[in-house]
């Protein structure tokens, strides 16, 4: 009987947890893309879309690779030490405003898309990262928006519907290499 892509899955990371990598490289990551999406939200493509839109994604990517490979708690403990180290590196080349709404809206998407990613685990290989960085997308723009451009007399609404429309799009990308790695993981599994 031929074993089901969510069990080998589950196998090629129990033996990668057998040999724990250090999480610097996600941790790294993910600092570089919460500080990069901060510096170029600033910059629109257009009338209802900025850079970001299409960086910022890749911090869904990050956590769900974290998420499969380490489990949930690293998931989360990268997602706390990129939201400090995003912070600190967003504060130096972001306004305050964009820091901090970018903070309240990491930390709660991030956190939902870990939840929702982990209870899906055990489905096929791309419900999980995709339906997480879906649910999380629309928080995370929903909290951003709101907070760092309300009141500034800029359309908000617009860039945020823009924004969401690209990072759906993005979370549709974003399964070609998350699919890679994991072949990439499940052959190293089984040498």
């Amino acid at each position: 009987m031929k074993a089901s892509l969510p069990y080998k899955i589950s196998i090629a990371f129990e033996r990668l947890k057998e040999n724990p990598k250090p999480l610097w490289i996600p941790l790294l990551g993910m600092a570089t893309v919460v500080a990069a999406s901060n510096y170029l939200v600033q910059f629109p493509i257009n009338e209802w879309l900025t850079i970001a839109a299409f960086t910022y994604p890749i911090a869904f990517w990050v956590t769900d690779m974290t998420n499969r490979w380490a489990g949930p708690r690293d998931a989360r403990k990268v997602a706390y030490a990129g939201l400090i180290i995003g912070l600190i590196l967003s504060a130096i080349i972001a306004p305050v405003r964009i820091a901090l709404a970018s903070s309240a809206a990491f930390l709660s998407s991030q956190l939902l898309d870990i939840l929702i990613f982990n209870r899906l685990r055990n489905r096929p290989w791309w419900q999980a990262p995709f339906l997480g960085s879906l649910s999380a997308s629309v928080l995370d723009t929903v909290i951003f928006f709101s907070l760092a451009f309300a009141g500034t007399g800029i359309d908000w609404l617009m860039l945020a519907g823009g924004d969401l429309t690209a990072k759906f799009f993005m979370a549709g990308v974003l399964l070609l290499p998350y699919r890679f790695a994991l072949r990439h993981i499940l052959r190293s599994a089984q040498t």
